[in-house]
């Protein structure tokens, strides 16, 4: 699996329960700076952003996919509809949440959300 990671930089620790949650081995993290300028337009940064992922074609097709979204919810919405557009489906997203009672706070991984299947569940629902 390769994780996608459009956040923070993720720990060895993050690692190991990624791939205990996963049933899978990391074979590479692809860490990509986001950092987006509030006056300009997002999507050309977009385009930007995308061409820092090291993937062809057919590796967003075939290759299992992790990703860790970006913190700016408009950034993260943008990003999933790329991605869904290379992919052809929704991918799995981690969701982190701070460990309580660490000084500095401290995360850990407490999911992770597989985007597709509840695409596919709000589609019975209309």
């Amino acid at each position: 699996m390769i994780v996608l990671n459009f956040s923070h930089p993720l720990t060895a620790d993050h690692l190991t329960q990624i791939e205990t949650m996963a049933a899978q081995k990391i074979e590479q993290v692809i860490d990509i700076k986001v950092q987006f300028d509030n006056e300009q337009p997002f999507e050309p940064q977009l385009r930007e952003l995308m061409t820092k992922t090291p993937l062809t074609s057919s590796e967003w097709q075939t290759k299992p996919l992790l990703v860790n979204l970006p913190s700016l919810n408009v950034i993260a919405a943008l990003l999933l509809a790329e991605l869904h557009g290379r992919m052809g489906y929704f991918p799995p997203v981690l969701r982190l949440r701070p460990i309580p009672n660490t000084t500095p706070v401290q995360f850990e991984v407490a999911e992770i959300l597989n985007l597709q299947t509840v695409r596919e569940k709000a589609r019975k629902e209309r």
